[in-house]
C-alpha cells in the first residue's frame, strides 16, 4: 500500500523499469513542499474555503496548481500533467473543481490573499533555517530587489490597458529575494496593477515593500541588515523617506532618473575625483568610473544620503542619452549605506541586474501572461506563481549545491519532464 504523509504519497524511484511515469522531477518539488511543511501550512490556511464533506482540500488544489506552474503550466487546466500521475502526486481535483476554488478564494478578496501570504512567510521562516548557510542573510545583509513586469494581455482582460510601452497588457511589481552570486532567488511580493500604472509611482513600491517585508523572519523586517534595491522607479522622495522613516530604518540602493542639477554637477566633477569601477573579482572594469556627488543636489533628500554616479564608456553601437556627458554614459543611484567604498557601493548596485533573471524566471513560470478575465482571479494566479517561484528557489537552496543552484526554469523542465520508474514507498516488507 501506498504511504501518505501530508496531502501527497511517499514514492521511492527503482530500476526496474516497472511504474515509469513522467515528471517524475516533480517530486523533487513536493518533497520540498513536504520538508518545508508548506503543504500543510496552505491547506490550514485556506481552511476556511473547505466545504463540509468536501472530497478535495482547498489547500492541496492551490499546491497542485503551483506544482503545474512549476512544471512549465500556464493555466488551470493544465494541472492535467499531475491527475495524469496520481503515483507521484495524488489525487488531483477535475478542472470544474479547480475553477470553483480560485472563483471562492477571488471573491473572499483580501482574507483569501492575506491566508495564503501569512502561510508563505511562515514557512518561508522554516526554510531559511532548514538552509543553514545557503540561506538569505548569512553574509550580513538580505536584498530585496523590487521591479516592474508588463504582462501582455492577448483578450479583453479586466484592468488590462496600453502600458507605458505601448502594449496592450498589466503592470505588476514584483520584489524578490536575491541568492546571491551562488544561488536564484525567491518571490516575496507581486503586486497586481493596471497596464498604465507608472513606474515611479511611489505608492505602489512602497506597498509593495510592505509586502516584501511580511514575508521575511522578523529579524529582517526593519533595521540596515535589509537593503532595498530599485531602478530609478524608486527614485522618488516619497518612497525614500518611507524607507528610513524612525523605527523602519531601512537600508536602500536606488537608481535615480539624472536630472539637470545632476548633469550640471557631474560635469563639476575633477578627473581626480573619479574612482575606477570594480568587477565582482575586484578587478577594475575597463572604461567605467565613479564618483560621489555633494552640494546641492541633496538637498531635500533623506538625512544620510549619498549620490554616486557612474560614468561609462557605451557599447559599440549605443546611443547616447541628452544626460550623458564627454561622450560618457551616465548613470546614478542613492543609498544611505554610510561605512563602505564608493566603487563597492556602485557594484552593489549594479548587481541590481539580477533582478532581471528573476523577472525572466517569473515568465517561464506562469506569468508571461495573466489567464484569467477578473483582476480579483488574476491576484490569485500572482500568489500561484509565487508559490511555484518560492519551490522553484527552496528546492536547489535545500538540496543542492554548485552550478544546479542558478539553474532557471527552463533549464529544469529538461530535468523534470524525464520518465522515471517511480514506485509506492511501503511502511514495511509484507
Amino acid at each position: 500500500m501506498s504511504k501518505r504523509i501530508g496531502s501527497y504519497p511517499r514514492v521511492r524511484v527503482a530500476g526496474n523499469g516497472r511504474g515509469v511515469v513522467a515528471q517524475a522531477g516533480g517530486v523533487l518539488l513536493v518533497e520540498t513542499a513536504r520538508q518545508s511543511g508548506l503543504d500543510t501550512a496552505i491547506s490550514a490556511a485556506l481552511a476556511p474555503w473547505r466545504k463540509p464533506r468536501a472530497v478535495h482540500d482547498p489547500g492541496k488544489i492551490l499546491l497542485d496548481v503551483a506544482l503545474t506552474v512549476a512544471l512549465g503550466g500556464d493555466c488551470l487546466a493544465d494541472v492535467a500533467m499531475l491527475r495524469a500521475e496520481p503515483t507521484a502526486f495524488g489525487p488531483v481535483a477535475s478542472d470544474p473543481t479547480v475553477s470553483r476554488l480560485i472563483d471562492t478564494l477571488a471573491g473572499a478578496g483580501p482574507r483569501a490573499l492575506a491566508a495564503i501570504r501569512r502561510a508563505r512567510a511562515e514557512v518561508r521562516q522554516q526554510v531559511w533555517r532548514l538552509a543553514g548557510q545557503n540561506a538569505p542573510g548569512k553574509a550580513g545583509e538580505v536584498v530585496v530587489e523590487i521591479d516592474g513586469v508588463l504582462v501582455l494581455a492577448h483578450s479583453e482582460k479586466q484592468d488590462a490597458t496600453a502600458t507605458w510601452k505601448k502594449p496592450f497588457g498589466h503592470h505588476p511589481l514584483f520584489a524578490f529575494v536575491d541568492h546571491g552570486r551562488e544561488g536564484s532567488g525567491e518571490s516575496v511580493a507581486g503586486l497586481l496593477r493596471p497596464g498604465n500604472a507608472g513606474s515611479n509611482t511611489a505608492a505602489g513600491h512602497i506597498e509593495a515593500t510592505r509586502l516584501a517585508l511580511a514575508q521575511l523572519p522578523k529579524t529582517y523586517r526593519s533595521g540596515r541588515r535589509t537593503l532595498i534595491r530599485t531602478d530609478s522607479g524608486g527614485g522618488t522622495h516619497e518612497f525614500l523617506n518611507w524607507l528610513t522613516a524612525r523605527g523602519r530604518w531601512l537600508s536602500y540602493s536606488v537608481g535615480m532618473v539624472i536630472t539637470d542639477a545632476i548633469h550640471q554637477a557631474v560635469l563639476q566633477v575633477p578627473v581626480s575625483a573619479w574612482t575606477p569601477a570594480i568587477e565582482p573579482d575586484g578587478e577594475i572594469r575597463d572604461g567605467a568610473w565613479v564618483a560621489e556627488l555633494a552640494g546641492d543636489c541633496l538637498k531635500h533628500w533623506p538625512k544620510g544620503m549619498r549620490l554616486i554616479v557612474r560614468k561609462e564608456r557605451p557599447h559599440p553601437g549605443a546611443q547616447l542619452r541628452i544626460t550623458d556627458a564627454d561622450g560618457m554614459r551616465i548613470t546614478c543611484f542613492a543609498t544611505n549605506t554610510a561605512d563602505r567604498p564608493i566603487a563597492e557601493l556602485e557594484l552593489r548596485h549594479r548587481q541590481r541586474a539580477r533582478a532581471e533573471d528573476r523577472i525572466r524566471a517569473a515568465r517561464d513560470t506562469g506569468l508571461r501572461d495573466l489567464p484569467l478575465h477578473q483582476t480579483a482571479q488574476n491576484r490569485i494566479w500572482l500568489e500561484i506563481v509565487q508559490i511555484a517561484l518560492d519551490l522553484l528557489a527552496w528546492m536547489p537552496m535545500l538540496a543542492l549545491t554548485g552550478q544546479a543552484r542558478r539553474w532557471e526554469p527552463k533549464r529544469w523542465s529538461l530535468h523534470k519532464q524525464l520518465a522515471c520508474p517511480v514506485m509506492p514507498h511501503r511502511t514495511a516488507p509484507r
